[in-house]
């Protein structure tokens, strides 16, 4: 079984067999997040989508405390390594890219394009194959683009994980109908509730949602809570 836990605003903990994935790990200065980065003791891979600091985090204090690996794109990666993270725990060793897998302890990553800023490589997406099966996608900070609907169709979905705050990323109509493209099974909102300028609620997205893919779940989840798929 995999477990997702919510860490607030695009922080998530994947779990499955004893092993464990941080994506996007803002616990320091997360006003949502009720978890402390030296709170997580071990960790395999650590993944981050973009440079921004709501979402590289502590990325770099994890890894080097857990030996985690880190996965990003290049250039994103030769940052990290810059500020001192050894290659050896980076795959590639200086990064991977687009439309690249790697596979670390039967955990598969794709690595898929993003429409946002980063002042490093360019942002990204996730999707990730657990050693059960299941597969999640991680949007990452981006807007709907019309290649989710490939997303859906080459790596069928059994949760997505969208930003759903508007201003800087998707708004809740625009995520409610990435999941109609996607095909999801369920989704699991982010990116919301964190600054004043993002959506405080996740209602309006859940009422697109029903208009827009009624078929898909929306699991509606509060920082540090965990769900079982």
């Amino acid at each position: 079984m995999t477990e997702i836990t919510w860490y607030g605003h695009s922080a998530f903990q994947l779990t499955c067999g004893g092993v464990s994935v941080l994506i996007d790990p803002f616990l320091a200065g997360n006003p949502t997040c009720p978890v402390s980065p030296d709170q997580i003791q071990s960790m395999d891979i650590v993944l981050v989508t973009h440079d921004h600091g709501d979402h590289c985090g502590q990325a770099a204090e994890i890894c080097q405390r857990t030996g985690a690996m880190l996965g990003a794109v290049v250039g994103t990666a030769e940052k990290f390594q810059a500020s001192g993270l050894p290659a050896e725990q980076i795959f590639g060793g200086g990064g991977f890219n687009m439309g690249g897998t790697v596979e670390h302890k039967g955990v598969q990553v794709t690595m898929l394009p993003a429409f946002h800023t980063s002042e490093s490589g360019t942002p990204v997406g996730y999707i990730l194959t657990m050693p059960d099966g299941k597969r999640i996608y991680h949007a990452g900070d981006t807007c709907i683009f019309g290649d989710m609907a490939l997303w859906g169709h080459l790596y069928p979905l059994d949760v997505a994980l969208l930003p759903i705050g508007g201003f800087y990323t998707m708004d809740a109509f625009q995520a409610a109908m990435a999941c109609k493209l996607l095909q999801c099974k369920k989704v699991i909102p982010m990116h919301w509730g964190t600054f004043p300028v993002l959506a405080q609620s996740t209602l309006p997205f859940r009422q697109e949602l029903k208009r827009c893919a009624p078929s898909c779940l929306c699991i509606d989840m509060q920082p540090n809570s965990t769900v079982t798929l």
